[in-house]
């Protein structure tokens, strides 16, 4: 008992310093105060919200509401802000508190988000948990200065056969893909990506207002391709809230900024700026922006220059990095001359255009080799492409008119025979399956063969087995040779040589039988084609 009515007698010390303590850290602790702003949603509707009560709020500033839903100050009134939802509206109530949070919107970036499937927000869609990575880029960043970028010299290779010799694209250049629904617009970008295998370009993929459908589609195809390995996926669903498509293509492009301010090359593929138009265009009439021509408002122009104008190729002093894009928009039954179309045209470094007509001949890619051009040109081609690119262009233009003439059941002469016999070899040429990208030496010996008229002879129902086998042939060149065609400005000679006498020797086996000069020609639309 004496033992129990003296342990309080040893504790007291021990309590007493306790004491002491919790008084001194009381005394040391300055209270800093931080004045926040704290307004109130006044009403919300579809994608948009009206709020009262934050004077000093900027414009796109990020603001976090009550329970969780985020969104950017839009149009700032004397009286209220607009405001763009990035949450679905089901999570607003009128009454609920919104606050500042004093930054703009911006992004997560960096080196783990290859191979990853994200939204505008960078929140993981793969299901691998979230992305490693601290740092957040604003997704609206200015264009790199006039003396800061370097001119676009250095090509990018498609692994198509019609876009690489016909309609070259350079590193840091802007070249637009138009044509209806359904014509293969999302095709050439994703062969695009594909061929950038074992190279050194990172890849951006960006789906605005997509089907989820179409979305699995590409991310299956890029992951069985292998090109997941260097590619980062920005995700936008077609019911999801219209803020969100808004911020896509601007979230993607800073992403890709980072890769190209570390020294790297990067593709982007807007897919596409049509549904990124409409989205803004209801945001606009939402929030009660006067319409102009198509309803569209009066700064849809600046929507995308500022965006477009992003890509380019800088300067070694700047670490020589480049950004290439591919912007995507679907025209309505292959009108060019509509409003977003003509905007984007003048916008962009040249334009590959597809035709629904080509396409339901069985024409793949249908790139209308007519209306397509690349205003880089020959400056971002590779030397043995731009050696033929030039008779093979004329000839090919040649064989279309003669083509529209011969429909009229005119009789023609021997020579304008053989230039559409010949052209309906480039064209069966120029066609190529879904997915199968094809090799740089590859491309240059079928080219070379093609110009050199050693496909003539092979009928036309035999062109693909034909192309084929001088694709075998070419893979047992060595790999000396194959090296300097990839490096080389133009060929040598002696590289021609041998590159010729390969694909002629794979074409000794092809051969048709003398066609009467007067005989039937098969129409276009019986012309075999490869199909994916």
């Amino acid at each position: 008992m004496s033992a129990e009515r003296g342990a309080p007698d040893v504790a007291m010390p021990n309590t007493q310093a306790l004491l002491d303590r919790i008084a001194r850290a009381r005394d040391a602790y300055r209270p800093t105060l931080q004045a926040v702003e704290s307004g109130r949603v006044l009403s919300v509707g579809t994608g948009v919200a009206s709020v009262a009560g934050l004077p000093g709020v900027g414009c796109d500033e990020l603001l976090r509401f009550e329970r969780g839903a985020q969104g950017i100050a839009f149009n700032i009134d004397e009286d209220q802000i607009g405001v763009v939802l990035l949450d679905p509206s089901w999570r607003l109530s009128a009454g609920e508190a919104v606050e500042r949070t004093g930054r703009v919107m911006d992004v997560a970036v960096g080196e783990p988000l290859i191979g990853r499937v994200i939204d505008p927000l960078g929140r993981p869609l793969d299901g691998r948990g979230a992305v490693a990575t601290q740092t957040r880029w604003p997704i609206e960043r200015p264009a790199p200065p006039i003396m800061d970028r370097a001119p676009v010299n250095v090509p990018l290779q498609t692994g198509l056969k019609v876009v690489d010799a016909l309609i070259p694209i350079g590193r840091g250049q802007r070249e637009l893909i138009l044509g209806d629904r359904q014509t293969g617009k999302t095709a050439i970008a994703l062969d695009t990506l594909l061929n950038q295998r074992g190279g050194d370009v990172v890849c951006i993929y960006c789906a605005i207002g997509q089907r989820s459908a179409a979305v699995a589609k590409v991310v299956a195809t890029l992951r069985d391709a292998g090109a997941m390995a260097y590619t980062v996926v920005v995700v936008t669903e077609g019911d999801q809230p219209p803020g969100l498509a808004y911020i896509a293509p601007y979230a993607a492009t800073s992403i890709a900024e980072f890769f190209m301010e570390s020294g790297r090359d990067v593709l982007i593929v807007y897919d596409d700026l049509t549904h990124h138009a409409r989205a803004y265009r209801e945001l606009s009439l939402l929030l009660r922006r006067p319409p102009g021509r198509e309803a569209f408002p009066g700064d849809i122009f600046y929507l995308h220059a500022r965006l477009l104008e992003r890509a380019t190729r800088l300067s070694p002093a700047r670490g020589g990095g480049s950004l290439t894009a591919l912007p995507i928009i679907e025209t309505e039954a292959q009108n060019l001359s509509a409003y977003i179309p003509t905007n984007l045209i003048s916008m962009t470094d040249g334009q590959i255009v597809l035709s629904p007509t080509l396409f339901g001949l069985g024409v793949l890619p249908a790139v209308n080799v007519g209306l397509s051009v690349s205003r880089v040109g020959g400056k971002a081609q590779h030397g043995a492409f731009r050696a033929l690119a030039g008779t093979l262009k004329l000839a090919y233009a040649q064989f279309e008119e003669l083509e529209t003439f011969e429909r009229f059941g005119a009789r023609l002469d021997t020579h304008s025979r053989r230039s559409i016999e010949h052209g309906r070899r480039i064209r069966a040429c120029l066609q190529q399956p879904e997915s199968q990208p094809v090799a740089l030496p590859a491309q240059i010996a079928v080219l070379q063969a093609l110009t050199a008229q050693r496909f003539d002879a092979v009928p036309l129902a035999r062109m693909a087995e034909a192309e084929r086998a001088v694709h075998l042939a070419v893979q047992d060149l060595p790999a000396a040779l194959c090296a300097r065609l990839a490096t080389a400005a133009v060929p040598s000679a002696d590289d021609r040589a041998v590159l010729l006498a390969t694909a002629s020797a794979a074409l000794d086996g092809f051969t048709a039988d003398e066609v009467p000069h007067d005989a039937p020609h098969d129409a276009p639309h019986n012309t075999p084609a490869s199909t994916p």
